[in-house]
């Protein structure tokens, strides 16, 4: 089924997100003379309080900032492992993989809200309250439940500290988050002290004895790194660097600019190569990303060229054997800065686990981490988790603005920005139509494990793909069967397009509906 899509154009800026509330919030900003950066972080803290089910203030958060003159601010706002952090402990508790539901070793210290006041300290011109005060307002006086929100409720019956989300919600029925008014409000007037050191901070100390210590929480979460980055398709793309996934786009990219891929997406050869693309880079992802690892390594241009011509030879990928969710994403953008902007509980409300009284659930990113003590990405204190979030953001070759764009979907995330990228800057569609368009995914056993070894990731492809696809992509070795219409599995996504004349063009995801784009 093909579902209406989300569209606009605007000249003096846009706003992309899951929730119309929130994309009005941001879209206030910007009309009141906020800049991109004001409008991704009002967003984004309306989202935290409307979406629990997908992000949180007790979750973690990417940003790239693109500012029309060479390469993209980035932010890694993604949290660490707590002091007693011990792959050892959970091993002899007879934990053969890291817990992921209502156990306190699944949660970093969160970085979403560090992530925030990053964003805001270095480029945002409205004062904080403002920015934060759509997002108070609904955690305080209350809104409707969303269709999505109610369906995943159940989720979080008879969770501890659950004050906010009864298991029986209906859509349309008033929610009202007071701990998440308060922790705003903290945030508002007294930075991350107040957040961090206060009530929020003291319910993740509560959590479990001795796991976190003040000191962890004293250290900010929130880091100005250096993007990464390849050319493809004759523009740079960026993206976030390990411990993200995002490199897996740029990798994915650069594998398909060299193969023999056709502009016209209704053929079956686009998806075949794009498939290709994907599962030669991708496959190697659970042995070698880590925090540590080294970006130019993954992105070394001899490496892809030695894995487009296993591609391009029909050979599969052959990984060295290893040592050893629901997410939201958004994009703003006005006539300097856009903002491609990423947060998110990993799966769903996360671990099911809520900070003290303070009603925010807590991520459940932990899961990331591996328990072998041989593994780059092993559990302990100060580490980050792997992660699936994977904002992206386009420039020309000369630096300036060219889109910004990325999804939820755990694993899927650079399967779908990989789609986008080549229907907007290869097949030159528009943003309604790549929005609109049918998608394939790497189906993996979960969310979170399309990688797993000795697993060969079957196509699973939406309804409204174009009919080729099914019988073309069969008779070229793949595995295909049906996705079924299950945003989750293939995405939330939304892009905003800065043309050549300077104005915007945006669409917003139709596979929710909520979703909206607003431009002014």
């Amino acid at each position: 089924m093909q579902h209406p899509v989300p569209a606009a154009t605007g000249s003096v800026g846009m706003v992309c997100s899951i929730d119309g509330r929130a994309s009005v919030a941001g879209a206030r900003m910007l009309a009141g003379g906020g800049n991109a950066v004001d409008a991704a972080v009002a967003t984004a803290a309306v989202l935290a309080v409307v979406a629990p089910n997908t992000c949180g203030m007790g979750g973690d958060m990417f940003a790239l900032v693109g500012t029309g003159n060479g390469p993209p601010l980035c932010l890694n706002a993604s949290g660490r492992a707590p002091s007693g952090a011990s792959a050892e402990r959970l091993r002899a508790e007879g934990h053969e993989a890291m817990p992921r539901l209502r156990h306190p070793a699944a949660v970093t210290v969160p970085g979403c809200v560090d992530g925030w006041l990053a964003l805001h300290d270095r480029l945002g011109v409205m004062n904080l309250p403002e920015v934060l005060g759509a997002a108070h307002a609904y955690a305080a006086d209350g809104f409707a439940a969303s269709a999505e929100l109610a369906s995943a409720a159940s989720d979080v019956a008879g969770s501890d500290g659950n004050t906010d989300i009864p298991g029986d919600l209906r859509a349309g029925e008033v929610v009202r988050r007071p701990g998440s008014a308060r922790a705003l409000e903290a945030v508002a007037t007294g930075g991350r002290d107040a957040f961090y050191g206060g009530e929020f901070g003291d319910g993740l100390l509560g959590l479990a004895d001795g796991l976190f210590s003040p000191e962890d929480l004293a250290t900010p979460q929130a880091d100005w790194v250096e993007a990464a980055t390849v050319e493809a398709w004759g523009h740079r793309l960026w993206t976030v660097p390990p411990n993200s996934q995002g490199y897996l786009i740029l990798a994915a990219a650069a594998l398909a600019q060299g193969l023999d891929l056709p502009t016209d997406p209704s053929d079956p050869g686009w998806a075949h190569w794009l498939i290709e693309a994907a599962r030669a880079v991708g496959s190697f992802r659970p042995g070698e990303l880590s925090d540590a690892a080294d970006v130019a390594e993954l992105l070394d241009p001899a490496r892809i060229d030695g894995l487009r011509r296993r591609v391009l030879a029909g050979d599969p990928p052959v990984p060295p054997p290893i040592g050893g969710g629901d997410t939201t994403y958004l994009c703003t953008a006005d006539a300097q800065l856009t903002v491609s902007l990423i947060q998110s509980n990993a799966m769903g409300f996360g671990s099911l686990l809520v900070a003290g009284g303070t009603g925010i659930f807590l991520h459940n990113r932990g899961l990331g981490f591996s328990l072998d003590p041989a593994h780059p990405a092993c559990y302990a204190p100060g580490r980050r988790p792997p992660h699936t979030l994977s904002p992206a953001l386009v420039t020309t070759l000369a630096g300036h603005n060219r889109a910004v764009l990325g999804t939820m979907g755990g694993d899927a995330q650079p399967q779908v920005v990989l789609q986008m990228l080549a229907r907007l800057l290869h097949c030159e569609q528009s943003p309604a139509e790549i929005l609109g368009a049918g998608r394939w995914v790497l189906l993996g056993p979960d969310a979170f494990a399309t990688w797993t070894p000795g697993w060969l990731p079957p196509v699973a492809l939406e309804p409204n793909v174009p009919e080729a696809w099914a019988g073309g992509l069969a008779a070229r070795g793949h595995a295909v069967g049906g996705l079924g219409e299950n945003p989750k599995l293939s995405g939330h996504a939304h892009l905003i397009e800065v043309r050549t004349d300077g104005t915007l063009s945006g669409a917003a995801e139709p596979r929710t509906a909520l979703a909206a784009v607003v431009g002014i």
